[in-house]
Order: structure tokens, then sequence, then C-alpha cells
């Protein structure tokens, strides 16, 4: 698979279009793509960063001219022009998707990609211009989240709306888990990559007054912040640790006890690991993200903190002195993100990384142990313990079936899970299940997704129904055949699916 990402990074535009798209660059690169970044601006950190991953950067002029949009001036050059010079580097080959987050752009500029790619997928959070694309992603909380879009996108488009779909680095899920008990031991502060305003000093200078006695604070900043030098030596003469364009975000995050920054993805990235958060928006568009999600609890948004240190200072001293409401507030961040949104996404690009193949008579020691699992067991309709015997006739009975598929799938070598069709004229119930330690991060959606892939190359037109009986009390796989596009029956959860999907 070949992907093109078309961005920016710079002090106007800021860093999170680009973190968000690196995030998904990473992952679609792990699994197999090749992905190129076409960008105007780049900032020389976040140049190399992009280097460090290996992923291709190609650098297009600006020409000066700028079109209406109210983010026009970000782009630096009109669209038909910013569009030509990636069809130019584009050219000589096919180009799977086309990914396009920034906003400076709109349906002009891919309407005159559109016959240069196979598809299009808009990453936005603003809702304000129209797109022609074939994927939407909007990772925000917005309060119009469902309709906000309406006439905005083709109907054909496919929406993937919510922080379900927050496009954050696997490291954040993978440090999920921490039990907080509510005191403040360590802070964190970091107001993204700019902080053209310097809300990171003047965080900083009201620390003392407003945190316990002994509190640690670590406080990051990108390369490029304008107030480095100072932030640095401030840092210094406090005590504190001050982190300069740091690759240890998740593990900052997870060490802390509460958060004070900004809004964006960072919002997202501290409620995948449970962080608690004083929070305001540093730019307009950030406004209604963050007034969302302290709507949910997810984190404060202070009051009457334009210029008020004094008032701000309070807000945080009171927040470090309620140990109820800061747990509140990690649970519900924890709740609302669990860290495999790229994962989802990229399932739906059709880039899962996972393989599939029939299973052999070699695979059955190991489907006897994964299918003997407590946790397996508990949502089978036969939670008894399988004996061997009667393990082994069966897997010979349904490798000699016509009318049966049992399927293994791999990813990067490593097994991920077992997928059963047992196929009834034009219909096949599945079954699912994850190999031990594979739970999580998307895993179950994955595999389920290829498996419809496989079925779908294989078989074509014998299934064009599928079905799924869940348990009542399995939770997580009604939540995974939902996503997956399965509509709830009377009994069971049912899927469409089509040769050409």
């Amino acid at each position: 698979m070949r992907v093109v990402i078309r961005t920016d990074a710079s002090p106007q535009i800021g860093t999170g279009h680009l973190a968000r798209c690196q995030s998904l660059a990473d992952m679609l690169q792990r699994r197999g793509a090749d992905v190129t970044f076409i960008c105007r601006h780049l900032t020389d950190g976040a140049r190399e960063r992009l280097a460090a991953s290996g992923h291709e950067v190609r650098l297009i002029a600006g020409d000066g001219a700028t079109d209406e949009l109210p983010h026009s001036r970000w782009l630096g050059g009109a669209q038909d022009v910013d569009a030509a010079a990636t069809r130019k580097i584009i050219a000589g080959r096919p180009v799977d998707w086309l990914v396009v987050d920034h906003y400076a752009l709109d349906q002009r500029w891919e309407c005159l990609l559109r016959d240069a790619v196979a598809r299009i997928m808009v990453i936005d959070d603003l809702a304000d211009r129209n797109h022609d694309c074939d994927l939407l992603v909007d990772q925000n909380l917005h309060e119009d989240m469902a309709e906000r879009y309406d006439g905005r996108v083709p109907a054909r488009a496919r929406r993937m709306l919510g922080p379900r779909h927050a496009l954050l680095r696997p490291e954040f899920a993978a440090l999920r888990g921490r039990r907080r008990d509510g005191s403040v031991r360590r802070v964190l502060v970091f107001f993204g990559g700019v902080d053209a305003g310097n809300q990171t000093g003047r965080v900083l200078r009201l620390m003392p007054s407003a945190l316990p006695a002994g509190t640690a604070v670590d406080a990051v900043i990108g390369a490029a912040h304008p107030h480095r030098a100072d932030i640095v030596a401030l840092c210094q003469r406090l005590g504190y640790a001050c982190h300069v364009q740091t690759p240890r975000m998740g593990e900052l995050m997870a060490a802390a006890d509460l958060a004070i920054g900004a809004g964006g993805t960072a919002i997202w990235e501290r409620c995948c690991v449970g962080l608690p958060a004083v929070c305001w928006a540093l730019a307009e568009n950030q406004r209604s993200q963050v007034d969302a999600a302290a709507r949910l609890g997810l984190l404060h948004a202070p009051a009457r903190i334009g210029t008020d240190d004094a008032a701000l200072a309070m807000q945080i001293a009171a927040l470090c002195d309620s140990p109820g409401w800061l747990q509140a507030m990690a649970a519900a961040g924890g709740a609302q993100v669990d860290g495999a949104g790229v994962a989802r996404v990229c399932r739906a690009m059709g880039c899962s990384g996972v393989e599939l193949r029939r299973a052999t008579a070699a695979d059955s020691e190991r489907l006897f142990g994964w299918r003997n699992r407590e946790a397996v067991r508990r949502v089978s309709r036969n939670s008894a313990p399988i004996e061997r015997a009667a393990h082994e006739h069966w897997l010979a009975a349904t490798l000699a079936r016509d009318d049966r598929c049992l399927l293994v799938g791999e990813r990067d070598g490593q097994a991920l899970g077992v997928v059963r069709f047992d196929i009834d004229g034009d219909a096949a119930e599945v079954s699912i299940y994850l190999a031990p330690g594979e739970h999580g991060a998307g895993a179950g959606g994955d595999l389920l997704a290829a498996a419809e892939r496989w079925l779908l190359r294989n078989l074509p037109r014998r299934v064009c129904t599928l079905l799924a009986e869940v348990a009542d009390d399995n939770a997580p796989s009604r939540q995974m055949f939902v996503s997956a596009g399965y509509r709830a029956d009377a009994t069971c959860y049912l899927k469409r699916i089509q040769p050409d999907e």
C-alpha cells in the first residue's frame, strides 16, 4: 500500500497536525505501507522526527497567493498551485490513499487530485469547509458531532468521529492501567510544541504557590519554543526538570499525577493514560474540544485564566487538594480513550497488517491451549473445558469440511487469533477469539476485518451475509462487531458483505 500525506508544521500552524499524521504514518509503515509526506512548511524538529522514522519527505515551494478560507494564509500559496505541485510529486506510482490534514485545503484541492489517487482521507476538526473524500476522521469532541459534517462531505464518505479514533502513538495504550490515588506528587506542564504565548513560563512561575511543598515538576517544550532559554533557566532555578523535544512523553504522562496544558491531541494522550488535567485552549480551534471534554469530566477548564495568575494558582491548588475529583477525572478519561484509534483508522484504510491462512493439523496444540483458556471459554457457547481427544477429533473433522473455514491470523510473524466461518447457504456464522496477550488496541477488529476480506477474496459471491452470536455479558465483542458495521438483530449481529468492499 502506498500512502501520501499532505500536512504542514510551523510556529503559526503548530505541530499537532504533523504529530497525529506521523502517528498514523508510523503504524501504516509497521504494517507494510510506503508513506510519503508532502509539506510546504516544516520545522527543523519535525523534519528530524520524520527522517528518524524512515518516512520520505518531499517539500513544495510557496507562491505567495492565497484563497479565501479562514486559514488560507497558513498554506503559503493558492490551492490549485499546491495541488499541481502535489500531483507532480506523486505521478508515476499508484497511490492507494491520499491523506490531507490542513485547515487551508478543501474540496477544490481534493478534486484536483481525485483522479490521481485511489482514495482520499481527510483529517479535520473544524467542519468549516467542504471536502471530496472517502473517509473523514475527526478525533475531537463536539456537541453536534453527528451532524456537523452533514453537507460537508459526500454521503458515501465514512465518518470516524470522536476520541475513539484519536491518532495516538502506541506507547500511550501500553502505559494504561496505573492506579491513581488522587494525591499529587508530580506535575507535568506541556503546552504543545510551539506555545508562542509562553503559557509554559507563566505556569511554571505559579507552581511554588500553587503546588504542595515537595511536588516534582516536569516541563516539556519543543525544540523551536520561542522562549526556550528562559524556560530552561527558570526550571534550573526552581529545581524542576525541563525536557526539550522529548521522545518520552508517554512515560512522563504516566508518571505524573496532574497535568497542566493546552487542548489538541494532548488531551487524548492524557485521557488514554488516565492523567487528570487543568487545561485551556490556546487557539480558537481548541475551544470547542476543551469545553466538550470539560463537560464530560475529562479535564478541568479553569474560569478567568486570561491574565489573572492568582485565580489560576488558586484553582490549581484546589484541584491538588481534591483527590476524589482527580480520581474521577482519571477514570472518565481512561474510559473515553483506549489508545486504539490509529489501529481503527488503519483498519478502515485496509491496512491491518494481518495475514490469514487456513489452519492445519500442525496448529492442533496451540489451538487446544488457546480455546481452553478460561477467558475464551467464559464467552463461548460451551464453557466447559475441552478434552484433548475431543479437540483432535473436532479439528480433523473441521479441516475436512468444505462448509467451514478455520483461519489463523498472524501479524509481524506472531499469532494474533483464530476466526471460524460456518457456511450455510449464502450466510456464514463468524466466531473469533484472540491469542493470549493480544487483547486490546484494536486487535480483534483488525482480525475480523482481515477475515472478512479473506472470505470475499477466496469465496467470492458464495457468502453475502455474516452473523455473530455474542454472549450478553461480552461487551467488548459487542462493541467490536458494531464498530465493524454489524447491526444488532433479535438474537445476533448481522452484516451484509459484497465482493467489491
